[in-house]
């Protein structure tokens, strides 16, 4: 694959290009979930951070390397253990003994995109210091505080077994991840052709970027322009705000989750080649922004109830605006 050339190119064909350039690296890697490294391009031209969570072996590191390795940035992985410091995250200040003068040693988070594998096994106070880095893009040190270059997106990884030695994400956090995704097994077909091709590790080691950070950028910003109308501003609105009404529901979705939401149909509406949001962009992916978000009652965890179940049924009951319609 090569770099996508701007010149020559209407700014709605080359973000939908772009986004599918990006799309089919991701899937000469990951074989038979077009639908999950889909959202994950979503993520990343939101300028979101994304959390994946699923059983070993199913690719969840790979398909965060795999992003980096087809974007033209600077990229950092982080493998989180529980006697890990926030400095050894976010840097400190060493003394320098031939200037007399503390000098700051950048620490991992500085690049454009941060792996951070098996996060849920840094303690809490290294968690912690992800909050303003994630939520802010900068790193407060004893001498002042720092910006870290844009775009910048953490790709987290998490295994929902093997909870020993872990630490369950605090809400805070988990709402500051635009996404959560799981990968899950491949298809028989799929993985048969993980078996034919025989590549591992290799076949990351092969990507070549597709978008140059240039083309990130602009593709970020680009996004941000597609135009979202009263009605549809108002349509997120009250799907989150009936997260936070529904009986089943104890904590539900932050202001945060409105701006995530409003954000990633932006990009699902551009990368469909359309200058403005369509109310099955929202729905399309209120799924994966919302159902990490929300905390469950303890009698509806009794009864085993899922947060994406209590999304669905939250978009089975808020009324739809009347479509087509863009005022």
């Amino acid at each position: 694959m090569t770099l996508i050339e701007d010149s020559g190119r209407g700014t709605m064909s080359s973000f939908a290009d772009g986004f599918a350039e990006l799309v089919a690296s991701l899937d000469s890697v990951i074989l038979g979930k077009t639908s999950v490294t889909r959202m994950a391009a979503i993520c990343v031209f939101a300028e979101g951070h994304l959390l994946l969570e699923d059983y070993p072996g199913v690719g969840k590191t790979s398909l965060a390397k795999s992003l980096a390795a087809s974007m033209g940035t600077v990229s950092r992985r982080i493998q989180f253990t529980p006697d890990m410091l926030p400095t050894d995250v976010t840097g400190t200040n060493i003394f320098n003994e031939k200037t007399r003068d503390f000098e700051f040693h950048e620490g991992p988070v500085f690049g454009h995109v941060i792996i951070g594998d098996e996060i849920n096994r840094a303690s809490p106070r290294t968690q912690s210091a992800l909050l303003e880095v994630m939520e802010e893009r900068q790193v407060t040190t004893d001498t002042g505080t720092l910006r870290l270059p844009g775009p910048f997106i953490v790709l987290a990884t998490q295994n929902p077994i093997d909870m020993e030695g872990t630490y369950a994400l605090p809400e805070a956090q988990l709402d500051r991840f635009l996404m959560k995704l799981r990968i899950g097994y491949p298809d028989l077909d799929a993985e048969t052709q993980m078996l034919a091709q025989g590549r591992g590790h290799e076949a990351i080691a092969s990507l070549e970027p597709v978008l140059s950070l240039t083309q990130v950028r602009q593709m970020i910003g680009d996004a941000r322009s597609r135009h979202l109308s009263e009605s549809l501003r108002r349509y997120v609105a009250s799907v989150v705000a009936a997260t936070r009404e529904h009986p089943d529901v104890m904590l539900g979705a932050s202001p945060r989750a409105s701006l995530a939401l409003a954000r990633a149909a932006q990009v699902h509406a551009a990368a469909a080649g359309r200058d403005f949001v369509e109310p099955d962009d929202v729905k399309t992916l209120a799924e994966s922004v919302l159902a990490h978000r929300l905390v469950l009652t303890a009698d509806a965890r009794l009864r085993e109830r899922k947060p994406e179940s209590v999304v669905r049924s939250v978009l089975a009951t808020v009324r739809v605006p009347r479509w087509p319609g863009r005022g």
